[in-house]
């Protein structure tokens, strides 16, 4: 038996990870590493299965770190990481920022000399949907030409500041496109990114409006398969909700740098996240949202036997959103590492070190069934015709 332990284990997705990970018999402890000590010791109360204990800890700190280890946020990723190796620990995280992304891919040979596996990006997108791409790319075509993935999520009961200013962190850099063969950078609020919107209709959420996102499969799926095309858009529901941080982000208020009002220092990125908190409680309440629900669509074109082919994977959620489309593709990672079936060392894409099959015979373990239709929840396969006709696959 083997203990595991989740940094920021309290969060929207670290608390989904500690939950399903303890229910696994391959672990008898799972450690909620957290620096809200009260929260924690919340949920170690309440926990029934006996295995939940609390560590506190700075994930920025790698002194603390290296007290209890493992797990990322995008801020802390390159601290957690260099001390992950140092020590010697296997890890998974779910880095889902493509700059931090790119860096710790460069830490690989030092990875590879310590002996570790690393696997960064294994929560939703990325993670599930690398996955989920590759095992379409091989079994159902015989050339894959361009992978698009699409996500939408609202609702959380959880919707913090780190959240939001990562929000506005991927609206403000270069986002990468991996566009005829090529990749490229496009501008959120420029011409090109501007040019990649879109709407697409998602099962359980219906037809909204999604934006180019600066997630890491558009550089690390084209180095596995061999593509001419690979995009990311999402947006975040309500979409008025969205729609305002986008207003706030294009109007300058993410910016950290204080402006002087009254002879008081005012950091408006400070302002507009204690703003949006605030709106988006009116928001949620005014469009009677309900409860929380997301889905996230792998949608892939090719030939198969000579003619065209789409096909399309969707994993739709009524009751998690992002922690729960997160935190379980994760948490499925570790376990797969407990059970030996990542064996590769380095820092590694889960597309370079998952087998797809693996992920998805644990997958409808722990995530909602299929019930049919646009209304059914869990992984749902679909296969579209030349006439634009979807007829849901049993794979």
């Amino acid at each position: 038996m083997s203990k595991v332990v989740v940094l920021g284990g309290c969060g929207a997705v670290g608390s989904v990870a500690v939950q399903t990970l303890a229910a696994c018999e391959e672990f008898s402890a799972v450690v909620v590493a957290e620096g809200n000590a009260e929260r924690a010791r919340d949920m170690v109360a309440a926990d029934r299965s006996g295995k939940l204990s609390f560590v506190p800890v700075d994930a920025a700190d790698s002194g603390s770190v290296r007290k209890v280890i493992v797990g990322p946020f995008y801020k802390t990723v390159r601290t957690v990481l260099t001390t992950v190796i140092e020590a010697g620990i296997p890890y998974v995280d779910v880095c889902d920022d493509v700059d931090v992304t790119l860096d710790i891919l460069a830490m690989d040979d030092v990875a590879k000399r310590a002996g570790v596996t690393a696997v960064i990006g294994m929560g939703a997108s990325p993670g599930a949907t690398n996955l989920l791409a590759k095992y379409l790319a091989h079994t159902q075509f015989d050339e894959t030409h361009s992978v698009d993935i699409f996500h939408t999520h609202g609702g959380e009961p959880i919707e913090g500041p780190g959240v939001i200013g990562h929000r506005f962190h991927c609206m403000s850099i270069p986002i990468p496109m991996f566009l005829d063969g090529t990749l490229k950078y496009v501008s959120y609020f420029g011409e090109d990114g501007i040019a990649l919107r879109q709407s697409f209709d998602f099962p359980l959420v219906g037809k909204v409006p999604i934006f180019p996102y600066p997630h890491p499969e558009q550089v690390t799926l084209p180095r596995y398969l061999k593509l001419r095309q690979v995009t990311n858009k999402g947006s975040v529901l309500p979409i008025d909700y969205y729609q305002l941080t986008s207003d706030l982000c294009r109007l300058g208020l993410a910016s950290k740098e204080p402006v002087d009002v009254d002879g008081r220092p005012i950091v408006p990125h400070d302002f507009a996240i204690a703003y949006l908190i605030r709106e988006r409680e009116r928001i949620l309440r005014e469009a009677g949202f309900g409860e929380r629900r997301g889905c996230m669509s792998v949608v892939v074109k090719g030939r198969k036997a000579g003619a065209p082919r789409e096909v399309r994977v969707h994993l739709a959620s009524k009751s998690g959103g992002l922690g729960e489309g997160t935190g379980i593709p994760a948490a499925i990672g570790v376990l797969l590492m407990q059970r030996g079936k990542i064996t590769a060392k380095g820092v590694l894409p889960p597309e370079a070190c998952i087998d797809p099959e693996d992920f998805l015979a644990l997958a409808p373990v722990f995530l909602p069934k299929h019930t049919g239709g646009k209304e059914g929840g869990g992984i749902i396969f679909e296969s579209v015709a030349a006439d634009g006709s979807i007829t849901t696959m049993n794979l």
